[in-house]
């Protein structure tokens, strides 16, 4: 081996080695998937799901049960194995439920709380929850709560450059990015369910985005702070859409 060759090696090395990662978050939960009457996943399993003809039956046949003024119950789910640099979903099944708060504030729930006709609002740990989750077993743990209705919202969140477009767990080589204009976008889908039914009063959705140049993701604490300021407007924004759907449930009571 030559003495450039050597030094041609070391630098590459030194140059991988200073290359800052980043992980990018897990996915959304499917809320098309969740089976609102279903029986626990712990019963049932994964394939759980009703065929389509009984799912429109059973989606007819649900009414509201929910007493007001209500108890609300807040959970944030996301797919099975999700993971982010901030917080981690526990469970399977059809999905996770992140019990941390790494976008959400005291303020929200108070925000939450002062909607007209809410008793009071409760946040879901995983004490009274299952391994293989379903949303029977999060409707369960909600009534162990004394909850009425459960707002159940996920986060969908993408990366991408003008060159390149980053999925759920995929590991970047920020060192390496181009210097290009780079987009975080995150998607808030939430809907309030009647916990002791499974009827649906209503959904809410809302997005933002971060846009900055890709050389300011230098590190992965610049990119993750990216996500967050993203999800963070998300949610935020979502709240003002649950609080338009919540007013219009509480008038047609």
């Amino acid at each position: 081996m030559t003495a450039q060759t050597a030094i041609a090696i070391s630098m590459l090395a030194a140059l991988l080695a200073g290359c800052a990662t980043y992980t990018t978050p897990g996915g959304p939960a499917s809320m098309t998937a969740l089976d609102l009457g279903a029986q626990p996943a712990s019963i049932a399993g994964e394939s759980s799901a009703t065929a389509p003809g009984d799912a429109i039956s059973a989606a007819f046949a649900r009414t509201p049960r929910a007493r007001f003024p209500a108890q609300l119950v807040v959970v944030r789910i996301q797919a099975a194995g999700y993971a982010s640099a901030s917080s981690a979903g526990y469970g399977r099944g059809q999905f996770s439920v992140v019990t941390s708060r790494d976008i959400e504030t005291d303020a929200d729930f108070a925000r939450l709380g002062v909607m007209p006709g809410v008793a009071g609002v409760a946040r879901l740990n995983r004490l009274l929850l299952p391994g293989n989750l379903g949303l029977y077993d999060v409707r369960s743990a909600a009534a162990e709560l004394h909850g009425d209705t459960a707002l159940l919202y996920t986060l969908d969140t993408s990366f991408r450059t003008e060159s390149d477009t980053f999925g759920p767990l995929q590991v970047v080589s920020l060192g390496f990015l181009k210097k290009h204009n780079a987009v975080v976008h995150s998607t808030c889908a939430a809907v309030l369910v009647d916990v002791r039914t499974g009827y649906v009063y209503g959904i809410a959705e809302s997005s933002a985005t971060e846009e900055q140049r890709a050389n300011t993701w230098s590190t992965g604490d610049a990119i993750e702070a990216s996500r967050l300021r993203a999800e963070r407007d998300a949610f935020s924004q979502a709240l003002g859409e649950i609080e338009k759907v919540w007013s219009e449930i509480y008038a047609r009571r």
